[in-house]
């Protein structure tokens, strides 16, 4: 399997990435530092509207962070969210075994007694809220919670994992440097960095859970899986 690339396209995955990084860092010191008492004080004020808290929180908050810099850069290099997987080609094998990834995390936290009846979103902290509202206050409450902390923080990993995979090819099938970089920046981003037996397992199965669906969608062609996991399991139980 050729696994070479030539120098401009490095450059231009170099490029990338970086701006990818470069976004997401504005975004983050924009949100928690320059805006940061201003954001928290409104997001979370319950006695305001909560379809306003949830679209900036939404859009200013989650999509900033995980989806702006990806979107950008497919902006700017005219490349089609279908180029990542988004598509319709295996899809069902890449479903349910993206799903399976999930298995050994779900086994772990319900031995901890760590598992609640699904609801999707149900750890985001405007969707109780959204579930005692009128319905068209929770339609599109849910359709902004499920496109930033469902499609997109799901589609921002594939992205990144790409890029990072082109530009830094493996020879061997099942080691991937884009899924592991990105299992590895999960882990640190949702401060599930163990130190005590039981974090440090928990951190492992993160790790498994978000390499093994970018494996998936390696293997299938196929993206929608990693969506699926962060629009039905992740923050959901």
């Amino acid at each position: 399997m050729d696994t070479t690339i030539d120098n401009t396209r490095k450059k231009q995955l170099d490029l990338d990435l970086i701006a990818i990084g470069i976004i997401t860092f504005i975004a983050l010191t924009l949100i928690m530092v320059v805006f940061g008492k201003q954001f928290n004080g409104f997001v979370y004020d319950k006695t305001s509207p909560v379809l306003p808290r949830v679209a900036v929180a939404a859009i200013c908050g989650q999509f900033a962070l995980a989806g702006l810099g990806i979107t950008a850069v497919c902006l700017f290099r005219k490349e089609k969210f279908t180029k990542f997987g988004l598509n319709t080609k295996n899809l069902l094998p890449a479903l349910l075994l993206s799903l399976a990834c999930c298995v050994p995390d779900f086994v772990y936290q319900l031995a901890i007694g760590n598992v609640h009846p699904w609801c999707p979103f149900i750890d985001v902290f405007t969707t109780k809220e959204l579930l005692t509202s009128f319905l068209p206050v929770k339609v599109l409450g849910f359709a902004l919670t499920a496109m930033a902390w469902g499609f997109f923080e799901g589609f921002n990993y594939v992205v990144i994992r790409d890029k990072l995979s082109e530009r830094f090819p493996s020879k061997h099938r099942f080691w991937d440097v884009g899924a592991f970089l990105c299992a590895v920046m999960c882990i640190l981003i949702h401060g599930a960095v163990g130190v005590t037996p039981d974090a440090f397992l928990n951190m492992l199965l993160t790790m498994f859970l978000i390499y093994g669906m970018l494996i998936v969608r390696k293997e299938t062609g196929n993206a929608w899986g990693c969506v699926l996991i962060f629009l039905v399991y992740w923050n959901a139980l």
